[in-house]
């Protein structure tokens, strides 16, 4: 597999820290309100990276964080009245709502900042021993001139880089590129103890903490959104190295930004949308495939007709999968042209290998998979063999397992009130009785069922 680094900003192909594994950790959300459409591509891109890393046979072991204490989380608490940790918690809470929505699977491992504060204290308290960091009024600074490669990953120097988007220059700080490792509490403020006084961490040094107390100095790959560059890990890249004196990742990956009908989203120009708003409308497969359908690299465009695109696309896959089943049930015994079949299969599962191969590029997987539909059909239009309607819900099931697709999808066992109604009108079509026939079609309708006519039967679908 082939993953372009930020760091390097060239494809480089993926030799994992130690033979079979894979160590990931991915920027999770700061939990102060509901998750929003951009924060939703990165759930989905790494949730997708992490499965395909097991599907060609890796130990996987993904981290994501959550940021659980916050001045935004403070916020909340003192507007509603309540601890920083009730926020947190009911936020975490409606977090996991969406992520089940969206089909992404749980972190090997979710940690809390607050629950990593041992080893916060331990990196800084190194970082002061080692010179890059300084303590001043109860605060606690990283020097970032002190680390010589600070600026590799957005590839810029200290100097080209502008401060009004760091943190606010103050006179407790030596230069204005150092950034916060410690902050001294305010009044009403939550608080821990260190050796610098009473405080809480900054929010770079919780990543880098999470990651040493979870997966070690050096780890394979971390991500997020392209926002994150500068300053949160570029800031993340110098207290870790220079605190372990080592590699801290070796691939960097960064997801592109969404838009909202071609424009940036914001609150300030009312088109910020919440995962859940959108939801609750058209459903969440419809926003995970949306957020796949594009390599994740480059922006993508959020429009109400996007959306009614990718629910028409899932609608093909859905019908398609009914489709199998259907031809599984139906299937004859011959194998006429079944090596043929067997081959475009086998030419299937490897145009999406190659696709996710070259970068995670799903678009191109995505493209792979409706090819595959489009066989499908051709080939099962006739009676096939059941080996092939086997071969072919085995490769369909696999690929969309992969990009965490059709994971909604019901069964396609009928109930035994639908098939019974549907064995009636049979007998009914039998007996020449049509008009209780068509009663029966439009009961089924009436019910979400369509009845097709085929030459293997009769097919039902759901509408």
């Amino acid at each position: 597999m082939q993953i372009f680094n930020t760091l390097t900003k060239r494809k480089e192909d993926f030799v994992p820290v130690e033979k079979g594994k894979v160590k990931l950790y991915a920027c999770g959300p700061t939990v102060y309100n509901f998750i929003h459409i951009g924060n939703a591509r990165p759930i989905c891109v790494f949730d997708t990276l992490r499965r395909y890393f097991e599907y060609t046979g890796y130990d996987v072991t993904f981290v994501q964080n959550f940021t659980d204490i916050d001045d935004k989380i403070i916020a909340k608490a003192n507007e509603e009245g309540v601890g920083y940790e009730a926020i947190a918690e009911r936020y975490m809470a409606e977090y996991q709502k969406d992520a089940d929505g969206l089909g992404v699977r749980a972190a090997t491992i979710h940690p809390k900042a607050t629950e990593t504060m041992d080893t916060i204290i331990e990196i800084i308290g190194t970082l002061i021993e080692k010179g890059y960091a300084y303590e001043s009024g109860g605060d606690v600074y990283f020097r970032s001139r002190s680390f010589e490669e600070y600026g590799k990953l957005s590839h810029q120097t200290i100097n080209e880089l502008d401060a009004g988007k760091r943190i606010d220059i103050t006179e407790s700080k030596e230069d204005f590129s150092d950034f916060a490792l410690w902050k001294s509490s305010k009044p009403g403020e939550p608080y821990w103890d260190s050796p610098w006084g009473r405080g809480r961490p900054g929010w770079h040094i919780e990543c880098s903490a999470m990651v040493k107390k979870y997966l070690g100095d050096t780890i394979d790959i971390h991500g997020g959104g392209q926002d994150l560059i500068f300053p949160h890990h570029e800031n993340e890249i110098a207290q870790s190295e220079c605190s372990a004196g080592a590699e801290y990742a070796r691939y960097w990956m960064h997801n592109g930004y969404i838009s909202i009908d071609n424009q940036k989203m914001s609150k300030s120009l009312g088109n910020f949308f919440t995962v859940r708003d959108v939801a609750e409308k058209y459903g969440y497969e419809p926003i995970k495939f949306l957020l796949l359908s594009a390599h994740y690299r480059s922006p993508i465009n959020y429009s109400l007709d996007a959306l009614t695109q990718c629910k028409a696309a899932l609608e093909r896959l859905h019908n398609c999968r009914d489709n199998l089943d259907f031809a599984l049930k139906n299937a004859g015994d011959g194998a006429n042209g079944a090596e043929d079949f067997f081959d475009t299969l086998k030419s299937r599962r490897q145009q999406f290998i190659d696709a996710m191969d070259d970068d995670l590029n799903t678009a191109d997987a995505i493209a792979a998979l409706f090819e595959l539909v489009r066989d499908c059909n051709t080939r099962f239009a006739k009676t096939p063999g059941k080996a092939e309607c086997e071969a072919a819900i085995e490769l369909f099931d696999e690929l969309c397992g992969v990009l965490g697709l059709l994971y909604n999808r019901k069964s396609g066992d009928l109930d035994d009130e639908i098939q019974k109604l549907i064995d009636e009108r049979q007998l009914a079509r039998k007996n020449r009785d049509f008009a209780r026939a068509d009663a029966i079609r439009d009961e089924l309708k009436a019910k979400g069922i369509a009845l097709e006519d085929t030459t293997q039967g009769v097919k039902a679908v759901r509408i």
